[in-house]
């Protein structure tokens, strides 16, 4: 609902590239100004302070009286770069799964990659939407030596509303079928805009047009069941050195949320976004093919 909305973007617990859609689907009226007042109630009470303020404020569609956990993170990168990856990957068996809880993401069209959109930047047709990239991903990281499955299903259309829930039972149905999977990879391409501007991200490379690679890990910080988290964010370390050494413009510094985001199905999920849509798929292709290039090796030396 839009109270659940508010609060996911008060508290980070949303893809900035999923706001804008979201508020679409809930028409949620959003040129208007809004205030945010953080109230904190010390010592205890008989009435909690958000029943009170609640009271104060009736009109559930316009006013949002929210109840926010906070947690703080404090993340030593070092210690987690020297403390390696926890998982290791079985040889001979199926050991990564790449999927895509939004398969319709696409990019800005251009030279001969254009598609039929179903929404803003956004295919079914798996030629040019982050399926693509994935199918990138899968074919550099198997050329490293990886056993590698590629999940090309939609899950978040027609419908994106339910597209976390039909995407992580398929996450489950996988490590069933193939309990040797260790690493879950779900494949993004990020939405940095405004109203009137798309951006893009840019590697700085000499020979060609390449976008950017984030690491996205999340955390407990909602209160949900997550407890190896931190060996998620290990793993993402391990490999955001990795790529750095080889090429140090490519990555985009790692984002820690407070949200969950499926990644509590194993000791090895991320989520990573390719570019944005403000970028090519060209752009986005030679990204990932670089980054499989540079992470393959470092998660073949995984493998016992």
């Amino acid at each position: 609902d839009k109270g659940t909305f508010v609060k996911n973007i008060i508290t980070d617990n949303i893809l900035p590239g999923d706001v804008y859609i979201r508020a679409k689907e809930l028409h949620f009226v959003t040129d208007v100004p809004r205030a945010v007042f953080l109230i904190r109630q010390v010592g205890r009470a008989d009435v909690a302070s958000v029943d009170v303020v609640a009271g104060m404020f009736p009109d559930r569609q316009q006013d949002f009286v929210l109840s926010i956990n906070e947690t703080d993170i404090a993340v030593d990168a070092a210690a987690l770069l020297q403390q390696g990856p926890a998982v290791t990957l079985p040889a001979g068996e199926p050991q990564i799964l790449i999927m895509h809880k939004h398969a319709s993401e696409a990019f800005t069209p251009a030279g001969r990659d254009l598609y039929p959109a179903s929404d803003t930047c956004r295919t079914e047709d798996t030629n040019y939407n982050i399926v693509h990239v994935g199918d990138v991903l899968a074919d550099t990281l198997t050329a490293a030596g990886l056993q590698v499955l590629h999940d090309r299903t939609i899950y978040d259309y027609p419908s994106y509303t339910g597209s976390y829930n039909r995407s992580g039972a398929a996450v489950q149905a996988y490590l069933s079928q193939y309990p040797s999977l260790r690493i879950v990879i779900d494949l993004h391409r990020d939405a940095l805009c405004s109203d009137s501007v798309v951006y893009k991200t840019v590697a700085e490379l000499p020979d060609a047009a390449c976008s950017q690679v984030m690491l996205l890990v999340g955390t407990n910080a909602s209160g949900l069941y997550h407890p190896y988290w931190e060996e998620n964010l290990r793993l993402a370390v391990y490999l955001q050195d990795a790529v750095n050494t080889a090429h140090p413009t490519l990555m985009r510094p790692i984002t820690l949320v407070n949200e969950r985001y499926n990644q509590h199905l194993t000791r090895g999920s991320l989520i990573i976004e390719v570019g944005s849509s403000g970028n090519t798929l060209q752009e986005a292709t030679r990204a990932v093919r670089l980054f499989g290039e540079s992470a393959g090796p470092a998660l073949a030396r995984l493998v016992q």
